[in-house]
């Protein structure tokens, strides 16, 4: 009898540590940069630079551009329509430092307002250990004193070396990107020309991208053709020139915001191993939808 009960504990105990083993890690890494684990996906973000993601891997291999140039590594944040604040991204979004929540499950990252835009950026990063994904929920807070309207606008920068792909009929401008329409999607070999393009698309809520032997899947609010910010959409593509990075673009709904208030937009971030064979296959579209669970 006392043999069974010991056996009982330490079955009880060792399936206590395997449960607590799969659970999804935060960890403090110093600099101001933190992790969140969970399996073999892991997520660095840098709260000194803007609560950027500058790192997005599956076990060693990266998925993010960590190129040293200005404004062309990591994963960020902006407000939409881009024609209200023009260029170079809004400081207080972008680069200045952010506070950090840390709990056993979640960061929340806020950033500082912005004196001339009236704007204050929060991020909570989760891991979601049953769907295999980290979860990016983005806050645009309104702290004018008047009513205004504004999209959120997640921009995340990859190697131009891969294949991407995303569920979108019309491409626009037609002619700057070479994409082609198969399988129901539109895919992109990159390519390396001495001009920056970009282009727009209404899609279906996701948007896929192949490199260094892996695939990265976001999946995000779909919207109508409508809900955009003007002169914006739901998905965009930015080619930098040369052999640099692009952007994978994703924007949510214009939103009307009173003082105060605060709309928000999540994007759940899946990457696993892929071939290396970069064509369009309607393997890849199956592996997609039944990733994210679409029809």
């Amino acid at each position: 009898m006392k043999r069974q009960l010991i056996s009982l504990l330490l079955v009880s105990v060792l399936g206590s540590i395997s449960m607590q083993a799969t659970e999804p890690v935060i960890k403090n890494m110093g600099e101001s940069k933190y992790c969140i684990k969970t399996g073999d996906l892991s997520m660095i973000i840098d709260a000194a630079g803007g609560a950027k993601i500058r790192s997005f891997k599956y076990k060693d291999a990266e998925i993010i551009s960590q190129l040293p140039m200005r404004e062309s590594f990591g994963s960020t944040f902006w407000t939409s329509p881009q024609k209200e604040w023009n260029w170079p991204p809004v400081t207080e979004y972008d680069k200045l430092p952010y506070t950090v929540e840390q709990t056993s499950t979640s960061l929340v990252m806020t950033g500082q307002m912005s004196p001339k835009y009236k704007y204050r950026i929060r991020k909570e990063f989760k891991a979601d250990a049953e769907d295999n994904a980290i979860v990016v929920t983005y806050f645009i807070i309104n702290e004018s004193d008047e009513t205004r309207s504004v999209a959120p606008w997640e921009i995340t920068r990859v190697p131009n070396e891969g294949l991407l792909f995303f569920d979108a009929p019309v491409v626009t401008p037609a002619d700057l990107i070479p994409f082609t329409r198969e399988y129901h999607a539109s895919w992109y070999q990159t390519d390396a020309r001495d001009e920056n393009r970009k282009i727009n698309a209404d899609g279906k809520g996701w948007l896929a991208y192949i490199g260094n032997g892996l695939l990265l899947v976001k999946k995000f609010p779909d919207l109508d053709v409508s809900q955009p910010a003007p002169a914006e959409a739901e998905i965009q593509v930015y080619v930098n020139r040369g052999k640099t990075y692009i952007e994978l673009e994703s924007q949510g709904a214009y939103t009307k915001l009173k003082p105060g208030e605060s709309l928000s937009y999540t994007v759940r971030w899946y990457l696993m191993p892929a071939d290396n064979e970069l064509v369009p296959s309607r393997q890849l579209i199956s592996k997609v939808r039944s990733l994210i669970n679409l029809k």
